[in-house]
């Protein structure tokens, strides 16, 4: 594992050491790798939906389609 080092303001430094203590952090390290993995899936998530604004359209998500599905996971 690679080490970073980063300068805070003492406001944030005081709002980290405030989220390790009440939020069950052991570290201030394992806060900051979360919120990183956090990040990481809004990106993940914003590019599936460009992707998905992006293609063209597919069936309409109306009361049969979801009976189809129902009937589909029951083996119907």
């Amino acid at each position: 594992m690679s080490t970073m080092n980063i300068s805070l303001p003492e406001a944030l430094k005081s709002f980290v050491d405030q989220q390790v203590a009440g939020r069950g952090f052991g570290t201030s390290s394992e806060y900051v790798r979360e919120l990183i993995r956090k990040d990481q899936d809004r990106q993940r998530l914003r590019g599936l939906l460009l992707e998905g604004g992006q293609s063209a359209p597919g069936a309409t998500a109306d009361a049969p389609y979801f009976e189809r599905l129902r009937s589909r996971v029951r083996g119907v």
